[in-house]
Formats: C-alpha cells, sequence, structure tokens
C-alpha cells in the first residue's frame, strides 16, 4: 500500500479530493496537524464525496508524532525546491510521499535533513506550483505505474455497450 502524507493542509477540498483519490487506488492517508479546517466540514466531505467513510486515514499531533509512528519508514517529500524529478526515483508500494501546506510546502528544516528524498513536478520557472490534489495525483499515479500499478483495476466494462474485441 502507498500512503499519502499532508503536512498542516489547509484547504478542505483539497484534502477532500485527494482522500478520494486515495480511496480509488488503496492507498492510505496521513495528515500531520495542524490542520486549516475540522475534518467535519461540509467542504471535505463534499470533496471526497460519499468515499471519505471507506479512506484509511491516521492524524498526528505534528511532524515528530508521524515520524516516532514510523521509524524507518522511505519517506519522499514532493516539493517545488527539489534538485530531483518524482520520474527519477524508483517507488515501492510501502512508501511514504510527503506534501506540504498549500501556502507553504514543506518547512525547509525538514527538506534539507531530507535532501536526497526530496523530489519535484518539473514545471515553468515562473509558476510558483500546481494545485495541492493535483500535484498528490500527478505523483501517486507515477508511483503506481512504477508498480504495475498493483492491485488495480486496469480494464473497465461499458454500461449499456460492449468493446469490441
Amino acid at each position: 500500500m502507498m500512503h499519502i502524507v499532508l503536512h498542516q493542509p489547509e484547504i478542505p477540498q483539497n484534502t477532500g479530493n485527494i482522500g478520494r483519490t486515495c480511496v480509488a487506488t488503496g492507498t492510505s492517508l496521513h495528515l500531520i496537524e495542524p490542520l486549516g479546517f475540522r475534518l467535519g466540514e461540509k467542504e471535505l466531505k463534499r470533496a471526497g464525496m460519499d468515499y471519505w467513510d471507506k479512506l484509511s486515514v491516521t492524524r498526528y499531533i505534528d511532524y515528530e508524532d508521524f515520524k516516532a509512528q514510523h521509524p524507518g519508514a522511505k519517506i519522499w517529500y514532493a516539493t517545488t525546491k527539489a534538485k530531483r524529478t518524482y520520474a527519477e526515483v524508483s517507488f515501492a508500494m510501502d512508501d511514504y510521499i510527503m506534501f506540504g501546506k498549500e501556502s507553504a510546502g514543506i518547512p525547509e528544516e525538514i527538506l534539507v535533513e531530507n535532501e536526497e528524498t526530496c523530489i519535484r513536478i518539473p514545471m515553468l520557472e515562473d509558476i510558483r506550483s500546481l494545485n495541492l490534489s493535483n500535484s498528490v495525483a500527478i505523483v501517486l499515479y507515477e508511483a503506481l505505474r512504477q508498480n504495475d500499478f498493483a492491485g488495480l483495476e486496469r480494464e473497465g466494462e461499458l454500461h449499456r455497450l460492449k468493446w469490441s474485441k
């Protein structure tokens, strides 16, 4: 199982969308406080639709609490400040991918301690960042692709018609 970690997320709609992506991919969601919203907010539930009750979600008091509960975990730190792209690394199915809060990203103190596992999404120089839920989807699906989409449905069925052979 892959793991998505959100460090102090601020926007409930982003977290709801990320939760829905996690449910669709069998990925667990880890939320490091403080959160910029309450988990019961209607925006969070609306973005996550009716999937939120199917989500494996864990909350942590702070980053140190998260680290203490996952000693030895392989953590990738997604940041616009990294030297390597997410496509240049090899993800394993039990890896954690951390994303920072919308307004500031992951604190630089955490990044400098983990320089070798910092990754970025390439984008034009004058663009500050992508939307958080889009960033999670991009990196998560690359990690899943590298692991042959293990456990995920790879073929779909039409509702009324049939695919040709």
